[in-house]
């Protein structure tokens, strides 16, 4: 794993426009805006939400989750609410956390709902598929397509840019602890591994040229630091390499674990203050621990923190224009209001 400072790089042309479309898409002030499910976006601003009632909490812990046990009808319906822009046949949703995109036969997933939603909202026999989504655990833009065409030609578009190391997709991050370069690069060859029954991801120094023929993958991820508060920080993140649980790795290799990552954060120990890495393969998953300090701040007793959702929110989205040199088409999602909440609760907001 090696941070290194985006000046080092020949990169800031490429990535000051992202930043600034950054700053534009959030917009977070001191008491930040949520924008729910069904709340309309369009391209280049983000959209008007509701603001936080009731004091820092709001009505419950982690308001804008998805309910428990589903139908397959209230998914849809759910889905069809999370829309935030339409044009021609891409459709763009704002995926609440949690839910999966993908899984095996007879789970409730988006996929497996495809159908019943193109049917929803009016497509006919042009049978949505996915052509970009957030994982399950994190929630955000998934954009859709009723046209193979397009879904084809923005695949292609995606994989360019990877390869040319132009970031398209923005997250929103917070993370407990603060990063210590405030931007830069994060790389580390990652690999996956079956650990008590549950695939991990798990970090892998210096591999060799068979570890790579065998699945280990080298990532990237730029971050920016943009604002800090509370011992934790709300960070940008821009994936260069798709891989598992990639964004949550990254952080805890810089010792800044998600908030919410019940998964991958044990591997960060902490003595007489001091933070280090425990060995990845032999560190179990366990609830995330927050310190009395932290759950003061965000009003939460312990069997709440233990129940805190992954904060990672895939924000922002670009595709290519109708024409070659057009300008990229942003996507935003706002967003969910637990995420707003907490940056409320931190003190957490753009300068």
């Amino acid at each position: 794993m090696r941070t290194v400072l985006t000046r080092e790089m020949d990169g800031r042309r490429v990535l000051g426009p992202i930043w600034s479309g950054w700053r534009r898409g959030l917009a977070v002030s001191t008491a930040p805006e949520d924008a729910g499910f069904g709340i309309e976006a369009r391209h280049h601003r983000q959209p008007r939400g509701s603001r936080l009632r009731s004091g820092p909490l709001g009505d419950q812990p982690f308001p804008g989750l998805l309910p428990k046990n589903l139908s397959r009808e209230e998914l849809v319906d759910a889905l069809r609410a999370a829309v935030v822009d339409r044009k021609g046949p891409l459709v763009t949703l704002n995926k609440p956390q949690g839910l999966p995109v993908t899984g095996k036969s007879g789970e409730l997933t988006l996929l497996s709902v495809l159908p019943e939603l193109s049917q929803s909202l009016g497509l006919g026999e042009q049978e949505l598929q996915v052509v970009r989504a957030s994982g399950k655990e994190s929630s955000g833009l998934v954009l859709l397509s009723s046209c193979p065409q397009t879904a084809s030609r923005l695949q292609k578009f995606f994989t360019h840019s990877q390869r040319a190391q132009r970031p398209t997709a923005t997250y929103c991050a917070v993370t407990n602890g603060i990063p210590t370069a405030s931007e830069g690069k994060i790389q580390a060859a990652l690999k996956l591994e079956h650990i008590d029954g549950v695939n991990l991801t798990v970090p892998v120094k210096a591999p060799s040229r068979k570890d790579i023929l065998e699945g280990v993958k080298k990532t990237l991820s730029h971050f920016r630091v943009v604002a800090t508060g509370s011992g934790c920080a709300l960070v940008q993140l821009q994936p260069l390499t798709v891989f598992s649980s990639q964004l949550q790795v990254h952080m805890v290799l810089q010792l800044c674990p998600v908030l919410g990552d019940h998964t991958y954060s044990a591997r960060v120990g902490t003595v007489l203050g001091q933070r280090f890495l425990l060995p990845a393969e032999s560190t179990k998953p366990q609830r995330q621990v927050l310190d009395e300090a932290l759950l003061r701040r965000l009003h939460l007793t312990p069997s709440q923190a233990a129940q805190l959702p992954l904060h990672l929110h895939l924000h922002r989205l670009l595709l290519p224009g109708t024409r070659a040199r057009d300008t990229p088409i942003e996507l935003l999602a706002p967003l969910p209001p637990y995420f707003s909440r907490t940056l409320q609760c931190l003190g957490l907001h753009l300068q």
